[in-house]
This record gives C-alpha cells, sequence and structure tokens, in this order.
C-alpha cells in the first residue's frame, strides 16, 4: 500500500492558465467532470456541483451524500456571497437522551458519557443534497439532473482508484463492521489497490434517483426513509421530521483585510472566524515582514494562530443558540498581539470541541469562468467515512459531525436539539485588487484556517505565484501544544524555534492539508492544485 507521507514533491508543477474555465480540485476525474461542464455550457457553479458530486465516486473516502456542504463565492455581477448547508442534531438528541444512549457503551453512567466518535448518535442532518440542488436553482444554469451525470457514469461504469484515496481507503477495513457498509464500499472485504477499477453501484443508483426526482428523495422520499432506518436499528434518534425540516441558506461572509487584501470566509458556526482573527494578529505583529520559511515568520504566524484557536474554540457555536463574539475586529487582534513576544507562548489552551478533528479530512474544490464567477465549494463527512454507517441500499455513508458536541451542559457547543455542531469547513474568497480576485482553500480539520493563513501570506506577502504558494512547505499549531513543521522546511528553523521555546515536531506532508486556488486577474484566469494530494488544476 502507498504511503501519502512519502516525499511528493520531486516534479515540478506550474500554475494552470487559461481563457475559458479552469478547475481546481484533489482528484483528476472528478475535474474532468467540472471541465465537461464548463464546455458544455455551464458557469461555475454548475461545474462545481459537477465535480463535488463526482468526487463523492471517486474520493469517497472524504465526501459523499451523506455529509454537508458550504460555499464561498463571488459572482460576475461582483456580490461576493456564501451558502451553508449543514443540518443539526435530531429534536430528540437531547443531552440526557444521548448521554443514557451511550453510558453503556463507554461503561459509565450517562453523567459521565462523552459523545462517542462514530455510531448513530453522530449523525446530524446531512446538507449535501438540498446543497447541492439550491447552488444549482440560485447560482446555476443546469439542473441537478444534468450535474450528477458525470458523476453517475463513474459509478456505473467504473474508474481506476488513484493514490493517495487508495491508501485511505483501505481505512475502512476496519472502520466498517456494518454488513450495508461493508457491501457499498469494500470488495471481497477490502479495500482497492492504486489503478484497481471499482463501480459503485449502490451509489450511482441513489444519484439516478435524485437526478429524477430531486433532492427532496434524501430528506422526504425512499432514500430517507433508508437513512432514518439505519440510524434508528442502531440506536440513533434521527426521525423523518429531521430530515424534511431541512433547509440550506444563504448567508453574509464576515471578512477582514491582511495587508490590503480582504479576505472572505463563513460565520459561525464555522471556523472562518479563526482564520481571520490570526490574519489580523499576525499583520499586528508584523509576520509578513520576515522572510519566507524563516523561523522568525514561523514563530509569529504559530502565536497568532495560537490565540485564534483559543478564542474560536471556546465561543465559536451555532449563533442561534448563544452569541458569538466578533473575533475578527482589528481592535481586538490589537490587544490580543499584545500577549505576544520573541519567546513561545506556553499553556495556551485551544480547547478543541474534538480532538478527532484535527486531521480530519475532506474536498475542496475551486472553479472560476469566463463570466467573472468563482467559488470555492467544500463538502465532508467529517471523518473519513463518516460514522461507520451506510443507508441500507443506496451507498450514502452518513457523516459524524454530531461528534463534535459536548454532552457537558456548561460547554459552549453542548449538544442540543436542532443544533448545528462546530464545523471545521471554511471555503474562502479573496479580493487582492479591484480585479483581481481568488476562490481558495486548504482542506483538513484544524488545519484549514492555519493554511488559509499561510496561502493568503504566501501571495500578499511574498508575491509567490499560485502554484508555488501552495508549494510552500507548511506549519501548523497542534492540540498537543507542540509546533509541526512539515519535514521539508528542516534546516536550521526547527532548531531556533525551540531556541525560542517551541515544542517542535516534524512532521510529513500529510498532516498539512490540502489547497485548491482560482484566480481571476483583469480577465485571466489561473489555478493550482494541492501537491500532497492526487488532484490536477485544468482549463480550457
Amino acid at each position: 500500500m502507498p504511503d501519502p507521507d512519502l516525499d511528493r514533491f520531486g516534479s515540478r508543477r506550474s500554475t494552470a492558465y487559461a481563457a475559458n474555465g479552469l478547475v481546481a480540485t484533489s482528484q483528476p476525474l472528478a475535474a474532468q467532470a467540472g471541465v465537461e461542464t464548463l464546455r458544455d455550457g455551464g458557469n461555475a457553479f454548475d461545474a462545481a456541483v459537477a465535480t463535488a458530486a463526482a468526487l463523492n465516486v471517486v474520493e469517497p473516502t472524504s465526501t459523499g451524500l451523506g455529509g454537508d456542504v458550504f460555499a464561498l463565492y463571488r459572482t460576475g455581477d461582483g456580490e461576493v456571497g456564501a451558502m451553508r448547508s449543514c443540518g443539526g442534531a435530531p429534536a430528540d438528541a437531547t443531552i440526557e437522551n444521548v448521554s443514557e444512549a451511550v453510558a453503556d457503551g463507554q461503561d459509565v453512567g450517562p453523567a459521565d458519557a462523552t459523545m462517542p466518535d462514530l455510531g448513530p448518535h453522530t449523525v446530524t442532518v446531512p446538507g449535501t443534497a438540498r446543497g447541492w440542488e439550491a447552488t444549482l436553482e440560485e447560482l446555476g444554469t443546469i439542473g441537478l439532473d444534468e450535474a450528477l451525470q458525470p458523476a453517475i457514469r463513474y459509478a456505473t461504469e467504473g474508474y481506476p482508484v488513484s493514490e493517495v484515496i487508495s491508501h485511505y481507503w483501505s481505512g475502512a477495513e476496519d472502520l466498517f463492521d456494518d454488513e450495508n457498509a461493508r457491501a457499498a464500499y469494500l470488495f471481497d472485504g477490502e479495500a482497492p489497490n492504486v489503478g484497481q477499477t471499482v463501480r459503485l453501484p449502490e451509489l450511482g443508483r441513489s444519484m439516478e434517483r435524485i437526478a429524477e426526482e430531486g433532492a427532496d428523495v434524501v430528506y422526504e422520499g425512499g432514500i430517507a426513509d433508508a437513512i432514518v432506518e439505519e440510524v434508528q436499528e442502531k440506536g440513533g434518534f434521527l426521525s423523518r421530521d429531521d430530515l424534511a425540516s431541512f433547509e440550506p441558506e444563504f448567508v453574509d461572509p464576515v471578512s477582514t483585510t491582511y495587508n490590503g487584501a480582504e479576505v472572505y470566509e463563513l460565520p459561525p458556526n464555522n471556523q472562518g472566524l479563526i482564520a481571520l482573527e490570526a490574519l489580523n494578529i499576525a499583520e499586528e505583529l508584523g509576520a509578513g515582514d520576515y522572510p519566507l520559511d524563516s523561523p522568525e515568520r514561523v514563530h509569529y504566524v504559530t502565536e497568532a494562530l495560537k490565540l485564534a484557536f483559543h478564542d474560536g474554540h471556546h465561543y465559536i457555536t451555532d449563533p442561534e443558540y448563544e452569541e458569538v463574539p466578533p473575533l475578527a475586529s482589528e481592535a481586538y487582534a490589537a490587544e490580543r498581539a499584545e500577549a505576544v513576544g520573541e519567546e513561545a507562548m506556553e499553556d495556551v489552551e485551544v480547547g478543541v470541541p474534538n480532538a478527532n478533528a484535527e486531521d480530519a479530512d475532506t474536498v475542496l474544490l475551486t472553479v472560476a469562468d469566463d463570466e467573472g464567477n468563482l467559488v470555492s465549494y467544500i463538502n465532508s463527512r467529517f471523518a473519513g467515512f463518516g460514522s461507520g454507517l451506510v443507508a441500507g441500499g443506496t451507498g450514502i455513508a452518513l457523516q459524524n459531525r454530531g461528534s463534535s458536541f459536548s454532552l457537558a451542559p456548561d460547554h459552549p457547543n453542548r449538544l442540543e436539539p436542532g443544533k448545528r455542531p462546530f464545523h471545521t469547513l471554511v471555503p474562502a474568497v479573496a479580493k487582492f485588487d479591484d480585479d483581481d480576485w481568488a476562490a481558495f482553500g486548504v482542506m483538513g480539520g484544524y488545519m484549514q484556517p492555519q493554511g488559509h493563513v499561510q496561502v493568503v501570506s504566501n501571495i500578499v506577502d511574498h508575491d509567490l505565484p499560485l502554484q508555488a504558494a501552495l508549494d510552500r512547505p507548511r506549519f501548523r499549531y497542534r492540540e498537543n501544544g507542540r509546533t509541526g513543521i512539515e519535514e521539508r522546511l528542516t534546516d536550521t528553523v526547527p532548531s531556533k524555534l525551540a531556541r525560542r521555546g517551541h515544542d517542535v515536531a516534524v512532521l510529513p506532508p500529510a498532516l498539512f492539508g490540502g489547497a485548491q486556488i482560482v484566480r481571476n486577474r483583469d480577465g485571466t484566469l489561473s489555478g493550482a492544485t494541492e501537491p500532497r494530494k492526487d488532484g490536477v488544476a485544468i482549463g480550457f
């Protein structure tokens, strides 16, 4: 089995340029689905949905119809907007009910129970199908039936599995003990090898039903029945009413400026405020004035991230249940920056909502077209194949996003009926100049806002081309208090950081996320893809 931690930087990539449309994502066949949609006359939003659906099939280890979807975008007429399509906890999922249900399995009393990482009580209402449909209805030019055709083709006719995805698929062998799951995603009980051609007929049939009947089949029709039956048979509380009542929402982004660039993120319940607060603190500290890959730059950006994670993980929650303070305020960042000196701060409690989210993975895609539209589109089931449950006969693996809830009554992210959990997914848009816009994102749990800060700084502070901005070695603050340095960024940096008081860990590339970016600069489209993944940036 190939290991994605191996050095994947021997070959050279260039920034991709195109005149008519461009797609960047983590799997080549999915990128082709988006380009095919653009060539057939679709716009960036049509291509985003087609690419996302194809990723459900060709990268099922990180995304699926049983998860959620979010978007940050700029339209050709200049509107900057956002879509959030994530469901909440079931109506019967009270702290008392879930505590009692999970206590036996944890061999503790209900008062001491904690949210499990997997299983039926981690399943929240999936937002994907209605999110895709809403994207097309509000911003696209084609219907869901047309957008799903490439994905249906890959699922029914088959495709060869790529390297990084094959590696992560192997985890399903231990995760899946449910017959439905093993039938849908294992082949003679095993995950597929690199290059092995696989078909996912159950998922293909579900997509055909969605193409014919619309997204409502997932929330009010036959697929809804299968989802509810799977969860309730395993002891969970998800109901038909929970599914039927769900609707996506279009929300106003939150933003800040960083050294002249305006960066837009999703508001709570997502962690976009963490990226914005960290950018503000980093600017206040002058982190961008130091050379690339220098210990000074790593130090000051890391200190900014420590503070932003501390604040974000304490305050960010579903704003319909609790007020979230304006963490993106520049005045607030100036106050927080006063705590930073030349030595690393110690004992900064980041208060992670879920430690398993630190390295969780997902899929992100970015699309630009020649009408001026560009979109960052992110889809996920949270941790790999999610909860470990697959709705019988549908091939739809159900997310475990609910594991981010707390069963402690005084916790900001405490479980409450209908409440949306703290969400790691953060697509982004940046304005570098009046006619210079980009849509981007960095996949990977708590690496996401950290990657946003570094990619923005690489472009704004150091004027790097897009692909070079993604190729640069990365660093990250870890939940255990360590400063993670990508193994390519060695030389004297770790020792100099250690002298500043950082607890340094040199880590492999796979732990530093997966970025995608597209840009429209004076009408010229460009894009880049993550070298740590299987993907491409391709246009026409």
